[in-house]
């Protein structure tokens, strides 16, 4: 395995798309931790094909429909869960968990955007013990991942099986509301007979990971840094409370406010940041195979011979830290992605110009297909929470830190808790 440590080379890695494959390594693993066979077996022929054309769904004009759904789900969470005091009565402070907060609305409103609800409900009513199953499985992530068989870790392995369960055809049928996205896919799998509907059912748990897994954390970081720095909050509640008198958005502590892409996109103090906790907090390697013997050019006088098999290794947690690109990049500047009241891209090292500088969501061909979406959603959970409530860290806490147990896998985990209290605003 070797990793390439200088930025410079990147674009020489990422542009061998065809002799460096990440779906190789994908195939290895995913299978074996989701608990669906191959895709590119030989037994479903195109389906492979067919599931990343499905990706599309998540982009696009498909993303409106969906950022529009979220927003819907969240505000029904919100609603039922944490703003149920009567219009006029004085609201109290409530204590909370942090990442419980953001785990428990996030997890139930992602999952009623993609798979839809109950024909008979506005709520699955499980959803609590599908998010205990799904924090049971996803702690053992890393050692799934690491090919420790999921037998050796039954927890994990009945946690897995009953996520799987509560996928299956005759149950998903019954759910409405369902994206385009996962009806696509469901179309798509009806088409293999050879296909077992718990191999379906797998599949669809394995979207459930890709969907909240890195999602959660990123929302707890983006929301911990702003709590942390008042200033950085005040300015970002300005920028939307503008942008919502601008847009003609109306709202109030007994109506849903309602924010869209052409909304969101117009909140760049937001979203610089959140690409700057993304920076903080991630820490994924992007994964090449070699599929053939090639010479690999990485400047214009450098060049490194590659053989079959070799695994090539980025890893942008490096180039995040990286103090010759970002100054102090141990703090957090909510502004840093912004130059002239637009989005910086500008970013060099040595007096150079990089091309990639910031990699929260993998790179070229393979970057994660969902990401317009996850950036919506953090962008319309903040909105939220800035619009409704006033939010504050309770006293005596230490600032908090990374847990590296899962560095290479996506977003990191809070090494401590987070306690943190918040109450209804006066809107």
């Amino acid at each position: 395995m070797t990793f390439i440590m200088d930025p410079f080379m990147y674009p020489s890695i990422i542009k061998h798309g065809r002799q460096l494959d990440f779906h190789k390594f994908s195939e290895k693993v995913a299978p074996v931790v989701f608990g669906y066979p191959p895709v590119r077996s030989g037994n479903y022929p195109g389906l492979h094909e067919e599931i990343l054309r499905s990706f599309k769904l998540l982009q696009g004009d498909n993303l409106t429909a969906l950022t529009e759904s979220m927003m819907g789900n969240l505000m029904l969470v919100f609603r039922q869960d944490h703003m149920n005091v009567s219009s006029g009565e004085e609201s109290s402070w409530k204590s909370a968990s942090m990442y419980d907060f953001c785990n428990s609305v996030m997890f139930e409103a992602t999952f009623h955007t993609i798979y839809g609800r109950p024909a008979s409900s506005s709520r699955h009513s499980e959803m609590g013990m599908l998010k205990e199953n799904f924090d049971s499985f996803d702690t053992m992530f890393p050692l799934l991942v690491a090919k420790v068989p999921i037998r050796l870790l039954r927890r994990a392995n009945a946690s897995r099986k009953k996520l799987i369960n509560y996928f299956l055809p005759h149950q998903m049928s019954c759910w409405s509301s369902t994206s385009q996205f996962v009806k696509r896919r469901r179309e798509l799998f009806d088409q293999y007979g050879t296909l077992r509907a718990i191999d379906k059912a797998a599949h669809h748990f394995a979207i459930l990971w890709a969907s909240v897994a890195n999602t959660v954390p990123a929302c707890f970081w983006a929301m911990y840094y702003l709590v942390s720095h008042p200033v950085a909050l005040e300015v970002i509640r300005q920028e939307i409370l503008d942008m919502l008198n601008v847009s003609g958005v109306e709202f109030s502590r007994d109506k849903d406010v309602k924010l869209g892409r052409e909304q969101l996109d117009k909140l760049i103090y937001l979203e610089s940041a959140i690409n700057e906790s993304l920076r903080l907090s991630s820490a994924s390697m992007n994964i090449r195979v070699a599929e053939e013997d090639f010479c690999l050019r990485l400047n214009g006088e450098r060049s490194a011979a590659v053989r079959k098999g070799d695994i090539i290794v980025l890893y942008p947690q490096s180039l995040h830290m990286d103090p010759a690109i970002y100054e102090e990049p141990q703090t957090f500047r909510f502004d840093r992605y912004i130059q002239d009241g637009r989005e910086k891209t500008d970013f060099y090292k040595d007096g150079q110009k990089l091309k990639y500088y910031r990699m929260p969501f993998g790179s070229g061909s393979t970057m994660c297909p969902g990401r317009y979406f996850a950036i919506n959603e953090i962008k319309q959970f903040l909105c939220v929470l800035l619009i409704y409530f006033d939010i504050q860290l309770e006293e005596g806490q230490t600032r908090v830190t990374v847990d590296t147990g899962r560095a290479g896998l996506g977003i990191l985990l809070p090494a401590t808790n987070v306690r943190f209290r918040y109450r209804l605003r006066t809107v």
